[in-house]
């Protein structure tokens, strides 16, 4: 029992982290740095889902105080992007390392109930 409650512990601390990863930007401010941490150039690859649901895929071009650009990949037209706007901010490679830490925790869970019911004397 004493091993069931450390571990009901354990995922009761891990369930809100793991949560967190798949929670939007909704902050202006938020956004702003969300958007100037992942610079411009065709580096820069970002998904932006507006609050009407549209999504505008590309790379950040250019940034201002109210607006952004984001041009797409394919065919380089410009798209101009208020911040207000924007619902969230999703970053290719913020997406696979969330995907990577997730399945990390869920190992890392599967292997400690392996080892604590495991080990019944």
């Amino acid at each position: 029992m004493k091993n069931f409650s450390w571990l009901l512990s354990l995922l009761l601390i891990l369930t809100p982290i793991a949560h967190g990863f798949g929670q939007s930007v909704k902050d202006v401010e938020q956004i702003k740095k969300e958007v100037a941490r992942l610079g411009v150039g065709s580096k820069a690859k970002v998904t932006i889902t507006r609050h009407d649901g549209t999504k505008v895929k590309g790379y950040v071009h250019s940034t201002g105080d109210d607006e952004f650009i984001i041009r797409d990949r394919k065919t380089d037209t410009p798209t101009t992007v208020h911040y207000t706007d924007v619902y969230k901010v999703d970053d290719n490679r913020s997406d696979r390392s969330s995907l990577v830490m997730a399945l990390g925790l869920s190992a890392a869970a599967i292997v400690t109930i392996a080892l604590l019911f495991g080990r019944r004397d």
